[in-house]
């Protein structure tokens, strides 16, 4: 259970396509949100960067890997996902929640698509909830596919490009991969804590 989070023992485990596939579930299906996407896409592109993994391989599977999840969850939204406010109101489920969400991606979509995919949790689910809320589905494709292309390339091209230029970062790697976590998350607490300020 230890080694589930030990990136680099997930990477040697997993190898190349095992990432992939990683990325694939950690960004469409609703029990992958507790994969580590970020830490694990930046730890692989600095193990490209030391020749392990094939570099153009890796950002175009990771690339592939996230659009291609990101539609799934949008279709397990659009089809399955609105049935759970079709029933009687509950505390979780009530149709003015569904409403809202569909209100809300009419106006944040574009953004929302995007930016959740460096968010850990929320780019599980924003597409489910883009499918719940029924958000045009060209305006979904174009901004997954967006999304989908720049959070792999940013964050696999950070980690080869440090591991291949910055010599002895590899005594550094945890710390630095800590960094890449603390600040995905920090902008989904940033949003909350301003979202609970409004609220009191």
């Amino acid at each position: 259970m230890v080694h589930l989070f030990d990136i680099m023992y997930l990477i040697k485990v997993a190898g190349l396509f095992g990432v992939i596939a990683i990325i694939f579930v950690e960004s469409g299906f609703f029990f992958g949100f507790f994969l580590p996407g970020d830490s694990l896409l930046f730890a692989a592109g600095f193990v490209a960067s030391r020749g392990m993994f094939d570099l153009p391989t890796l950002l175009i599977g990771c690339i592939i890997a996230a659009v291609l999840a990101g539609y799934i969850g949008y279709w397990f939204g659009r089809t399955a996902g609105h049935k759970l406010f079709e029933k009687a109101d509950s505390l979780l489920f009530r149709r003015k929640h569904l409403d809202d969400t569909r209100r809300f991606f009419d106006k944040y979509g574009n953004k929302t698509v995007v930016l959740s995919r460096f968010v850990p949790v929320i780019r599980t689910f924003a597409p489910i909830f883009a499918g719940i809320g029924e958000m045009n589905f060209r305006r979904f494709s174009m901004w997954n596919i967006v999304g989908g292309i720049l959070w792999p390339m940013i964050i696999i091209l950070a980690g080869y490009y440090l591991g291949r230029y910055i010599p002895g970062v590899e005594k550094y790697l945890l710390p630095i991969v800590l960094v890449v976590v603390l600040v995905s998350v920090l902008p989904g607490v940033l949003e909350w804590h301003r979202n609970r300020k409004k609220s009191v």
